[in-house]
């Protein structure tokens, strides 16, 4: 492996040139781009690309490359996609003068794994188009300056590009990005698209761009956290048992839902028109059912809801359970005692997944297999994966409700990359998915007719279920918002531009729980040890103990499911790619947590340094109008201050790195975000680094939202400032008596 990994320090491949393998078929490939560059901006495209190829060699590639261009809309260059098995390999192994470097190149070859990625041969991560690189010769050039970069030294990144290693003090991050930095006026999706396809501008979507992508796991937890509070705000209980939940989508992000439904207890029933990610999460153990028989999957859904309909005695005796792995050649049964408690976890899961407590003899936490928990007494949990296209699962629930008066569904929202809905984020209901990429290509207006055609029909079949009683909301995937641009129904009559029909899950679900300062905080193992992750999981679990017995009762509920998720998270066998957790937290907890990491380190109890980060969705890191800052109402919600404070903040008080992006969830042109990557390696600077730059990180957030009104920020501000002896905010005076406002008005 080190000397692979030392070729891949080297330098861009030469002499001789590596062989044209083209595109591997036994990969999932991105969907072919349709830039509608002129003959002028297609020489533009060649002669861009040709800056990184020395002139001896143009003639051997230029039509290669422009071949590249006209049949995938951009040139990847897949000729340099490097022959190693792409993975985040122990951080040792990487061939850099320090490790705050090693710790990068891991952290970009975890977001190229193809057990992560969703496209990794054209350097997507997730999202569609959610980008590391623009092409493969970005990637040798930033592994060869990585290799070679000082603790003086920082490497300037421009949108992919790298535009060099640039003298810089010790104290300074070692890599800066910016993604699509594109000037307002210009920075729609129809340019987005001549200028990616010029090589001079990317969409990084939130952690693709910034390398700090974790797999789906990323999201599971933020996910469960909205389906449980979803329950509690619609259906007036977390108890989900019985109950079912329909959405869309199984990619990087979107396959989080799988996991999450089942972790909270219900039926989770979601749709995916690609069979690729779909069978991926399944092999996962994310995903415990597919189908694409919708009459199997009403008849799946029915007979779940009328076994949980019957009530179960509070005092009920335990049941008998048998335990069946779903490979017959290792089935195993037990008969013994199965704990009814308020927080079991019922049906299908995987061992090592286990939300709930088995009583002797206990099995293997090695082992993986998908097993159904068959009780007499239980409510089953379960993912299902509709193998087709949303809109016919949404009508064929419709006529369901209309033909039997039952409503098979209680919860809906959608994860469909609808921010690049007419460039493979959302396919139209009318036609097979190849038939629709092949149009998407050779008639985009017609493409986008069609998707158009699709979200009006899919939210006509969601406003007559809500009608009779089911719940929706947006996910902040752009769905509501491309809907109303689509001529949907999903006005909210004398609303403002960030409200629709239906909320999003951050204006009616999380918004309040960002104001109480907790966010996606998020860590990875760099030893690529699953025994540093566990040690870390437990390092955790106590630190959140401790603070949670000094806290507010409101915060102490945070910190009791942080606690709960933290306890379980090893069973839930959510690692893809690199040894990495997620956690919600708050900005104490992240800050004592971090502390505890650094000093294990140090003390050897910790293999090797641990980077922590966040998702870019976060308190602080993204003014998203119609995402992150939807519940925003001081008419803020369009201004990025805060997204680009932060990111200059974390720079100068101790991130290792740092990105600033245009778009990301909700789309090009709709969101500035942020992130940051620190390296935790047990000295007394990187904890001093960790304190300053996480009280900032989370701060920053919060007291934006207290000045823009929300109640909840004002308490968690005036907390935090009798924490910090040198943290002042300005709080604002809310105007008690409105008829003052008609009053002077009307004068």
């Amino acid at each position: 492996v080190m000397s692979t990994l030392m070729e891949l320090c080297g330098g861009l491949p030469l002499n001789p040139l590596p062989p044209n393998r083209g595109r591997d078929p036994s990969l999932p490939h991105a969907p072919i781009r349709t830039p509608d560059l002129s003959e002028q901006e297609e020489k533009l495209a060649l002669r861009n690309a040709l800056r990184y190829i020395p002139p001896h060699l143009h003639g051997a590639l230029v039509e290669e490359f422009a071949q590249e261009l006209r049949l995938y809309g951009h040139i990847y260059m897949y000729r340099f996609c490097p022959p190693i098995a792409m993975r985040a390999y122990p951080l040792a192994q990487y061939p850099c003068r320090t490790p705050h470097a090693a710790a990068i190149m891991l952290m970009i070859m975890n977001n190229l794994d193809p057990a992560v990625a969703q496209f990794p041969q054209e350097l997507v991560t997730y999202g569609g188009n959610g980008q590391v690189f623009s092409n493969w010769a970005q990637f040798w050039l930033v592994l060869q300056y990585l290799s070679e970069m000082t603790e003086e030294q920082t490497l300037v990144m421009y949108s992919g590009h790298p535009l060099g290693l640039f003298p810089s003090p010790p104290t300074a991050p070692r890599l800066v990005i910016t993604n699509g930095m594109v000037i307002p006026n210009y920075s729609s999706r129809e340019e987005y698209e001549k200028m990616f396809a010029l090589g001079v501008t990317l969409y990084g979507q939130m952690t693709a761009g910034s390398y700090c992508y974790i797999g789906p796991q990323g999201i599971v937890h933020g996910t469960l956290l909205t389906v449980l509070n979803a329950g509690r705000r619609y259906l007036g209980s977390g108890e989900l048992g019985g109950r079912v939940l329909v959405t869309a989508g199984l990619g990087g992000m979107s396959g989080a839902q799988a996991k999450a439904a089942v972790i909270a207890g219900c039926v989770g029933v979601i749709a995916e028109v690609d069979e690729v990610p779909l069978r991926k999460r399944q092999e996962q153990g994310w995903l415990m059912e597919v189908t694409s028989d919708l009459d199997h999957c009403m008849s799946r859904i029915s007979r779940l809801r009328s076994s949980a309909a019957a009530p179960v005695p509070a005092a009920a005796a335990p049941a008998q359970y048998s335990v069946k792995p779903s490979s017959p050649k290792d089935r195993v049964s037990h008969r013994g005692r199965l704990n009814t408690a308020q927080h079991l976890l019922r049906g299908y899961v995987t061992l090592q997944c286990a939300h709930y407590k088995l009583n002797e003899p206990r099995y293997s936490e090695s082992v993986c297999l998908c097993v159904r928990v068959e009780a007499r007494r239980d409510k089953e949990a379960l993912s299902l994966g509709y193998h087709g296209n949303v809109v016919d699962l949404w009508e064929r629930l419709l006529q369901e409700y209309e033909r039997s008066g039952e409503r098979l569904v209680d919860l809906g929202s959608d994860q469909t990359s609808c921010h690049n809905p007419y460039s493979g984020g959302y396919y139209p209901a009318q036609l097979s998915l190849q038939s629709a990429q092949e149009l998407m290509h050779s008639d985009p207006a017609r493409f986008r007719s069609l998707v158009q055609e699709s979200l009006r029909r899919q939210v006509a079949a969601i406003n007559k279920l809500a009608e009779a009683g089911m719940f929706f909301w947006d996910y902040g995937n752009a769905f509501l918002l491309e809907a109303q641009r689509a001529g949907a129904d999903v006005e909210k009559h004398g609303a403002g531009k960030t409200e629709f029909r239906y909320p999003s899950y951050i204006q009616h679900i999380m918004g309040d729980i960002f104001s109480l300062g907790f966010g996606p905080f998020r860590w990875v193992c760099t030893s690529g040890d699953p025994r540093d992750l566990a040690l870390t999981d437990d390092i955790t679990a106590a630190v959140l103990e401790g603070i949670s017995t000094t806290v507010s009762e409101r915060v102490r509920q945070q910190y009791n499911d942080n606690i709960r998720w933290i306890r379980q998270a090893a069973r839930h066998n959510m690692v893809v790619g690199s040894q990495a957790r997620i956690l919600y937290s708050d900005q104490r907890g992240r800050v004592a947590i971090a502390e505890a990491f650094n000093q294990a380190i140090r003390q050897g109890r910790i293999g090797a340094p641990v980077v922590i980060s966040r998702d870019h969705h976060d308190v602080s890191g993204t003014d998203s109008p119609f995402r992150e800052t939807s519940n925003i109402s001081d008419g803020s919600a369009f201004c990025a201050d805060m997204a680009v404070q932060n990111f200059v903040g974390d720079a100068f008080r101790g991130a290792t790195w740092v990105a600033l992006h245009n778009g990301g969830g909700v789309g090009w042109g709709e969101v500035i975000n942020g992130g940051f990557g620190l390296v935790l390696d047990g000295s007394e600077e990187a904890g001093r680094r960790a304190r300053t730059m996480l009280n900032w990180d989370v701060s920053n957030g919060v007291a934006r939202r207290c000045w823009a009104g929300n109640g909840h920020a004002l308490d968690t501000v005036r907390r935090s400032m009798a924490e910090e002896a040198g943290l002042r905010v300005t709080l604002p005076h809310s105007v008690q008596d409105d008829s003052l406002l008609d009053t002077a008005l009307r004068g």
